[in-house]
Order: C-alpha cells, then structure tokens, then sequence
C-alpha cells in the first residue's frame, strides 16, 4: 500500500510542474533573465595577458574592460570609448622631440594619450578587503586561514575600489612578466618603447631570485600622468595599436589582485587569476566548475552604459533599436553547460533548452534547405519552431600548418618546399567544404580572409602553385603534379629515396569524438594519395597548446579569428619575430624568411592604399613559394536563435556582446512548455497495472480480516 501511495503522489507533482520534468537544469529559472548557453573545451586561461583563445574570449569578453570597445551595431566595425572618454589623442614627434604631422616621414614615435571616466569600480573581491587601519585582510593569509578555503566563494568579505589609470598601465608592465609568457609580448615589444628592455629587466631579476615589483619598477613608453590619465609611447607610427587597445590585454588589472593571487597557498588551490578573473566588466565568474558548468553573473558594480541610441540603416526596421537608452547589461546571468557532442547539444537547442545553436554537417539538412539559385535558407522545421538564421561572411582562416623546425617538413630547402607544395595540392579543400561544411566556406587562397583589406578575389588572388586558372575560376592541379613535386622532394611513391623507408608524417590536432573521427580518416585519404601515411595525435586542446608552445608538432591544425580588421592581424601570423617557440607569439609555424619580415615591418604602420596592397601582395607571393601553411578555408557561418533572443546582429571583431542581448523568458518559458509535454500515459498505465497486479492480494487480505473479526 506504501508503494502504491509513493507512485500516485509521483503522478501528481508531476501534473503539477510539467515544465520541471524534462529540463536539464536542476533549478531552472523559467522567468529570469538567463541566457543559456554551453562550452565544449575547457578554457585554459582567464588572464588577460595570457588569454587569446576563442573559447576563452567569450568569458574575458564579459568580464575585462579595455579603454575602447566596437559599437555593437555600426558596420565598418567602429571603435568607440568604453571606460574611456574618448579615442585616444595621438601626437607624432622627430628624434629631436619635435612635434610633427601625422603624414611627416620623419616621425620617430608616437604618443597616445588615454584618459578613463572616473567612478569606474572593480566588482566585488576579496583582495580588496581592508581593516580599519589600512592593512590588507587576505593578502599575507597564514596556513590556518587557508584551511577553510577551498575556492573564491569561501572568502568572507569582498570589497571594491575605483579604476584608476594607474591599473593599465601594470597591465601592460605584466605582459613583460617572465612567468607570465603573454603571447603578445614578442609583437608588442617592436611597438611599445622600452617594453622588450622591460621584460629583460624583469627576467633578470628573477634569474638572481629577486621579487619582481611591477609596481615600483618603470617602463620608459608607459607612464602614468595622473589618477586618469595615462600615456603609451610607440615606436614610429603603429596605428594598429588603437584596435589593440579593444582587447583584454589591454584591459586593467589591479595590482592588489596580483600580490592577493601571488599566494603560494592559493596557487596549491588553484585559485589564481588565470582561474577567478577580476574586471570592472558587466558580469562577474561566480561559479567555474569546467567539468560541468560555469556562470557569469551581473557585476553589481558595474558602471552606466547604455544600449546604442544608433545603428545602421535597416536597424531600426528590424528591431535592433528598441532598447535603445537601456542600461546595460539586459541579461542577468549567463549559465554555460559542458557540452562534449554536437547531437546531445543540438536536440537541447530544438527543446529550447540553448537560446543559440550552430548547425553541425549532422543537423545541417535538418535545419537548412537550398533554394533554386542555391541559396541557403531555412527548413519548414526550423520556421514552424519560430527559430531565425543569421549568417555572415567569416574574417577567419582555418589551415594546417607545417613546423617550420621540423627536419622533415620544416626548412627552407628546395626539396622542403616541393614536399610542401605537394601536400598543399593533395589535401583537397573544396571537398573538404562539400563533405563537412555542407558548402559553408571557401577554399582559401593566403593568410587574408575576405572583409580585410588585401584579400584579392579572381585570377589575381589564386595560389599559382596549388590552382590553374579555368576561364572564369580556380581549379585545383591535378594529382599528378603533386607526386611529380614528391618525386622532386625526395619522396617518390611516399618513400624515402635513399633508404626506401615510407615517409610517415604526424599530425597533432586539439579534437576528438566521432566528427573529428571522420576528418581524421578524410585528411589520412588525402596523404594516401601520395603514398604518405598520417599518423593523427589528439589531445586536448590544453596539451595540444603546450605542444606548440615547445614546438614538438610537425604537422598541426589550427585557426585565426581576426582580432581587428586590418592585414597586420593576419600576416603577424607568419612574422618571424612573433614565432611561438622563440617568442610565444602566434606565429605557430614558427616561420623566418627575412624579406617577409621586411615588408611587413614597411606594410604594418601604411594606411590601406595601392602601395599597401602591392606590397601585400609581394608578401603572399613569398608564403605561396615557401608554403608554411596549407591555406584551408574561410568560414560562412550560420548561426540559429530561438524567436526570444532578441537584438541579435553577429559582430565578428567585439567579443563582449553579451550585455547587449535580451532574452524574454516568458515566451521561452512558454515554448519549452509546448514542446516538451511529458508522456504520461505510460506512467498512468503502469499505476493501474500495479493496481490490478496487487488488487488480489488487497482483496484476499480484506476477507481475512473480516473472517477473524467475526
């Protein structure tokens, strides 16, 4: 009777909350401002100047603010004040210290001249927390305060205090840090003035096992002028630098956080600022599990912003103009859920369980449908469920890359280049595109995606040594070109000349599970054709990270998202000085060919004119021979939003989006509702079954009752 009771108390709660039945969140708040959204790789740094990843931009984005932003709704991307008061005055100056023109040639360095809006402040944080007298709380913790404190919600107390300028400039003086290792430092030492003394400075001292105080310590090109006003002095003319002034390495950091995180009890814990980041940003990082989930909050600290009064034209028309004046953030909290499969990902997105999908090679024909002219557009599925398609032209190269330190297939020899361009014309991107990306890309011809400045489309634009020219397209050489080109490099049928030994080439790739799998086996068909056997070595993307790092790949596979839309931001990639072994820089391939870097050290500083594209195109000329890369493709991408997202326009350069979007819960809360009715009837007959099954019994125990009573 207790079993029977149990299930029909079940069978009526259930009646009561339908929605609660079928959600894969324990405590979902159907009428909060909540986006949800997931990850599949864990970010591997939260530190600003340490981060430049993708997966880990969508968390800096939001939490670290950089004195200029892009207007979210302006195209050509524009950049605009965000903690600042206004784009940056640049003053050019002789050796002799005499004020110049902008267009004079002989400008020895810049300045730029950056003031913050006051009453700006820090969310809350333990690393702020005073006593009364002054002294710091938690900055010299003893290994008994330790004990209770296990992450950053342990701590007690929080506090706050006011941004100051004083906290970029230690920002810029950490991407010096030799424990640090920014990726940026090898590039930004050629800019910034004194910034590559700077990190010697600082590496020395650490060699002698001295503190390193970057508050104390000076940089010659950085200076503070006063509590809002600070100044970076460049070397000659870098008009890149403002666009690099929208991102988190040039964001603020406080130097409390440093020396709070600094602790060697806290690093044991893993509590640093790679882990908890600390931002003036609209949300905060207040629950960072990677091995399920992690939540961004709203900063009640944050400072007034206001959703754009003015947009494009054509905005206004599609709504993207009706929360203008609004205070920023609209959404309140933001919960991102580990999501390892595509599938397990894509049928939560259709119960509107995910606010935003893409669309996987799996889902894409249930999603999209070709018209007649071939254009995309969306299935009678996706409409009848109210979902939108927006898509845009990608500033991104994906591209295999060849470690230039290899003995194989690394080196500047002939026979090093032909094996190169071999491979180049063997690994074919157009069936690639077709097979996995359901057409959702182009080959590419160079490093430049199209949308920046020096992408050439047409005849003028192909790669000469992996395509001919057809009258009216690109055509791919044929496969006999590519073995007559291993014949050359010493590798006839895919082996070794000279021992007879197979050429095996190795792979290292950040992927893993069934897509990746397939690829995998595609990519191994490619080399077949040449007699080539790849050997794939996956590994997570931390490892596959620090692999590269240490320049213990051969062959890897990659990709750039632009940072800013200018060429720089491309061809930086390949510069020698920002090699990754050497330097840590981006450029993976750690590629050195001297005139490149000639051109690019003329082309960097140029405004975008036809000396600037001449010489981009001497530089494309130069990687087409030597090959470091096989180009790849460039994106289309397609992404898909259920009806209740709202002021939704893709911005491919600003990764701190977030705070613009609004979500109405009610109607989300309503669709869930309607698409996710539990089925009950299989409960409710197995109520009955059980009935009928213990009826018997319940009857034989009455009859025994009442016969011993009598």
């Amino acid at each position: 009777m207790r079993f029977l009771s149990t299930i029909l108390i079940l069978l009526f709660l259930s009646a009561c909350d339908l929605s609660a039945i079928n959600s894969p969140y324990p405590e979902q708040e159907n009428n909060a401002s909540v986006l949800y959204a997931s990850f599949s790789l864990r970010p591997k740094h939260l530190d600003p100047a340490r981060s430049y990843s993708s997966n880990e931009a969508i968390f800096t984005g939001q939490i670290y603010e950089p004195p200029y932003q892009y207007h979210y709704l302006k195209r050509p991307y524009t950049l605009i004040p965000l903690t600042a008061t206004e784009l940056p005055k640049v003053r050019y100056f002789s050796a002799d210290n005499i004020e110049l023109a902008a267009d004079d040639a002989d400008i020895a360095y810049s300045l730029y001249q950056i003031t913050i809006k006051p009453e700006i402040r820090y969310q809350p944080h333990p690393s702020f927390v005073k006593e009364t007298d002054g002294q710091y709380v938690y900055h010299q913790m003893t290994a008994k305060q330790l004990v209770s404190v296990n992450t950053l919600s342990d701590f007690k107390q929080n506090a706050s205090r006011e941004l100051v300028a004083a906290d970029y400039v230690y920002q810029i003086k950490r991407l010096a840090h030799p424990e640090i290792h920014s990726p940026i430092l090898g590039l930004m030492s050629e800019h910034i003035v004194g910034l590559a003394d700077y990190a010697e400075q600082l590496r020395q001292l650490k060699q002698k096992g001295k503190a390193l105080n970057l508050r104390t310590s000076a940089i010659e090109g950085v200076t503070v002028i006063d509590r809002y006003r600070y100044q970076i002095k460049v070397v000659g003319k870098y008009p890149q630098l403002r666009y690099w002034l929208a991102m988190p390495f040039f964001a603020p950091v406080p130097w409390e956080a440093d020396i709070f995180y600094a602790q060697k009890g806290l690093i044991e814990k893993n509590i640093t600022l790679d882990w908890f980041p600390v931002g003036t940003g609209p949300y905060q990082l207040t629950e960072n599990n990677p091995n399920q989930r992690m939540v961004l909050e709203r900063n009640p600290n944050y400072h007034d912003e206001y959703y754009p009064e003015n947009g494009d034209d054509g905005d206004f028309e599609q709504g993207l103009l009706k929360d203008s004046g609004q205070r920023l953030p609209l959404i309140d909290k933001v919960i991102f859920t580990l999501e390892k499969e595509n599938t397990s990902y894509w049928n939560k997105f259709l119960q509107g369980y995910y606010d935003v999908s893409g669309i996987s090679s799996d889902s894409f024909e249930q999603a999209i449908q070709l018209g007649g002219g071939g254009e995309f557009g969306l299935s009678d599925a996706m409409k009848k469920k109210g979902i939108d398609l927006r898509t845009s032209i990608g500033t991104s190269s994906y591209y295999i890359g060849f470690n230039m330190h290899d003995s194989v297939v690394g080196g500047y020899s002939e026979k090093a280049k032909k094996l190169r361009q071999a491979l180049s014309i063997a690994i074919d991107y157009e069936e690639f595109i077709s097979i996995f990306l359901n057409g959702r890309g182009i080959p590419a011809q160079g490093v430049i995606p199209p949308g920046i400045f020096g992408y050439i489309d047409g005849q003028q634009g192909i790669n000469p040594r992996v395509y001919n020219w057809d009258d009216t397209k690109g055509v791919r050489k044929n496969i006999k070109e590519a073995r007559e080109l291993l014949v050359q490099a010493g590798y006839p049928n895919g082996r070794d000349e000279q021992t007879g030994e197979p050429l095996n080439l190795y792979f290292d790739v950040p992927a893993s599970g069934p897509d990746a799998r397939a690829q995998f086996d595609w990519l191994r068909k490619q080399f077949k054709k040449l007699g080539i056997q790849l050997i794939v070595r996956s590994s997570d993307y931390n490892r596959f990270q620090d692999k590269m790092h240490n320049g213990q790949a051969q062959i890897f596979q990659w990709g750039w998202n632009a940072d800013y839309p200018d060429p720089e931001n491309f061809l930086f990639l390949l510069y020698g000085p920002n090699g990754k072994v050497a330097t840590g820089g981006e450029n993976a391939a750690n590629y050195e060919n001297a005139e490149f870097d000639r051109l690019f050290e003329q082309m960097r500083a140029m405004p975008n004119n036809d000396e600037r594209l001449k010489i981009i195109q001497e530089m494309s000329a130069i990687l087409t021979e030597d090959s470091p890369w096989v180009w790849g493709y460039h994106p289309k991408q397609f992404s898909l939003y259920h009806a209740w997202n709202k002021n939704i326009k893709p911005n491919l350069m600003a990764n701190n989006t977030i705070k613009y979007r609004r979500i109405d819960a009610y109607q989300r809360k309503e669709l869930q509702q309607s698409w996710n009715k539990p089925i009950l009837w299989p409960l409710i007959v197995l109520v009955f079954v059980v009935l009928l099954l213990f009826l018997p019994a319940f009857l034989l125990y009455i009859q025994k009752k009442y016969t011993k009573i009598t």
